[in-house]
């Protein structure tokens, strides 16, 4: 028995100690031997981003067409749409354009389902920005017809299920590394009103859209949405019940969705309680991503994590890495194992890459549409929770 536990830590302490490389096998690299024409519909922050991106695929992109209903986002796009032929303030026009393959929808929430339907009826595949729908009946009404058009790729964006650093703690979980998770803890906090300055001739809904309950699913819905689906896909589970609170608790600005938040989930299969809390009040957290099991600590950036194993782990890895010989492990000065040394690129490159990769080979995106509406009934349950102060049971019809 002490020599089965002692090859067991000998392969752990390898792992470590070799900064646990990125396994490219995920990655779903692939020659590209067509680029896929794309239409971006919705060219504010996120859609300008997301092109920024798509130009440094070339090989695999071609913007061929923007949209937006604001004149200006338009013009902001310009720099990033050169090879753009179409630009139009209406997306039925890039629907319609036959030389388009793909879009890429990102405008206000409350615009996803009826976009991504009409993108699927007009024979396109989608990228669809996360939350994936605004509310729970476009969810499953969106499932439906991504059924129906089985042909067409409908990926959505929570892009921790493609980046490398989320697939190796989604490994380590199922290696049995941090031992019995109980608890999860998230953050994206921040110091500031989330508002944007009003142009001439613009209203405040249209431009702050995120602050307003008919457009916007608030800061679970804008943040921590991605937190909420990175732990239903690394453990394979959903929440069975959810509480929530909330308020406009600094800036009484009007706005109408809570600049300050906290849902608790429980995952009862699990045995695990999931945290996620999000203000526009203080940044001293900023992004914070810890799960804690019986043997160690897994606390994620965006691009960094580092694993800190509990007391007793600690030991047996070091007295197997000094027994063994094994190449000595790398501790930083507050006794954690930095998990990646290489250097990653955006989340988004990765989500794009496995969506060209999916349209080229005709499969099912890991983030689909059916964990997409999975996530999404976690977001709208934890607004109802937040709005309602009462605890929203998990439904058997949710289990998609």
């Amino acid at each position: 028995m002490r020599d089965m536990k002692r090859r067991k830590f000998l392969q752990q302490s390898a792992l470590l100690a070799g900064g646990i490389s990125f396994n490219n096998t995920l990655l779903h690299a692939i020659a590209p031997d067509k680029k896929i024409k794309i239409g971006i519909i919705g060219c504010g922050d996120r859609g300008k981003g997301m092109m920024e991106i798509i130009n440094k695929m070339p090989e695999q992109f071609k913007i061929q067409g923007i949209c937006d209903v604001l004149d200006f986002r338009l013009k902001e796009a310009l720099p990033y749409s050169a090879s753009a032929t179409l630009r139009t303030k209406d997306y039925r026009y890039i629907l319609d354009d036959r030389s388009i393959d793909a879009v890429l929808i990102a405008p206000p929430l409350n615009m996803h389902f009826q976009i991504a339907k009409d993108a699927l009826l007009a024979g396109k595949h989608v990228y669809l920005e996360k939350t994936m729908t605004y509310n729970i009946p476009e969810a499953i009404q969106l499932i439906d017809l991504a059924k129906r058009y089985s042909n067409l790729i409908l990926a959505v964006g929570h892009q921790y299920r493609y980046t490398p650093l989320y697939f190796r703690v989604k490994e380590m979980i199922e290696q049995n590394y941090l031992g019995k998770v109980t608890q999860i803890d998230c953050r994206w906090d921040r110091n500031g009103n989330w508002r944007r300055p009003v142009p001439a001739g613009y209203t405040d809904e249209q431009i702050n859209w995120r602050m307003y309950k008919e457009y916007s699913g608030g800061l679970p819905a804008e943040l921590l949405s991605h937190q909420m689906d990175f732990i239903n896909w690394a453990f394979e589970t959903h929440p069975d019940e959810i509480a929530g609170t909330g308020g406009i608790d600094h800036y009484n600005d009007g706005r109408e969705t809570y600049d300050n938040v906290q849902v608790m989930f429980r995952y009862n299969e699990k045995g695990m309680i999931g945290n996620f809390g999000a203000t526009c009040g203080n940044a001293r957290d900023g992004y914070l991503f810890k799960l804690k099991g019986t043997k160690g600590t897994v606390q994620m950036l965006m691009d960094d994590a580092v694993f800190f194993p509990e007391a007793k782990t600690k030991k047996e890895l070091e007295t197997v890495d000094g027994v063994t010989g094994a190449t000595k492990l790398e501790w930083n000065k507050e006794g954690g194992i930095p998990i990646v040394k290489e250097k990653m690129k955006d989340g988004t490159w990765y989500a794009l890459d496995e969506f060209y990769s999916c349209v080229r080979e005709k499969k099912t995106p890991l983030s689909n549409v059916m964990t997409g509406a999975t996530t999404a009934v976690c977001v709208h349950l934890s607004n109802e929770a937040i709005f309602s102060h009462s605890i929203q049971l998990w439904k058997p019809e949710y289990n998609f």
